[in-house]
């Protein structure tokens, strides 16, 4: 054990962990789940603990209740981001999404399977993409916000914003055709 200049042991070593299973040292170590502790003994020694323990539940939304059950609904984190679920999962699996702002008053029709409509959705890396709300059943999905408009040249049922390096133009998301609106 190393020691500073008072005599005492440096940070470093008075925080080390021990494995729990074969006494080696554990370190920090990185994964797509997060990060974790994991032994220095691998692979002759499996142990790790993640570093962080995660809330599933990040806050109850009283005086709501779920359709299903009406049991309480809580905001949950998830793989995907923060989204409104049952209190009484696992027996109860409703799960929603959080609210859209109030400016978004129109719905974009799926122009895929023509049942669902287009909703705002963040990726777990925080990108934004707009879906259809009838997924799994249907998986259309732009990257750009929809427009509820036909195309002049092919008549495909939406067209999108896209933020060029000129300026914001509205075009066609279908592979193919090549409309471009003029400058927004």
């Amino acid at each position: 054990m190393s020691k500073n200049t008072q005599g005492l042991p440096t940070h470093h070593e008075k925080n080390k962990e021990l494995c729990p299973e074969c006494g080696g040292e554990l370190h920090i170590r990185n994964s797509k789940q997060g990060t974790f502790l994991g032994c220095s003994n691998y692979p002759e020694c499996h142990f790790l603990r993640p570093l962080h323990e995660k809330s599933e539940i990040k806050k109850v939304l009283s005086g709501t209740h779920c359709p299903l059950c009406e049991k309480e609904l809580v905001l949950t984190q998830g793989k995907y981001g923060l989204f409104i679920s049952c209190s009484g999962y696992p027996e109860c699996q409703y799960t929603a999404q959080l609210s859209e702002t109030s400016d978004e008053k129109e719905q974009v029709p799926c122009p895929s399977c023509k049942k669902g409509h287009l909703i705002k959705r963040q990726s777990r890396f925080g990108k934004t993409f707009y879906a259809c709300d009838n997924y799994p059943s249907c998986k259309y999905a732009v990257n750009d916000k929809p427009v509820n408009e036909f195309c002049p040249d092919c008549h495909w049922p939406i067209l999108v914003e896209r933020k060029t390096a000129s300026a914001n133009r509205i075009i066609c998301p279908k592979k193919g055709c090549g409309y471009r609106g003029k400058p927004i």
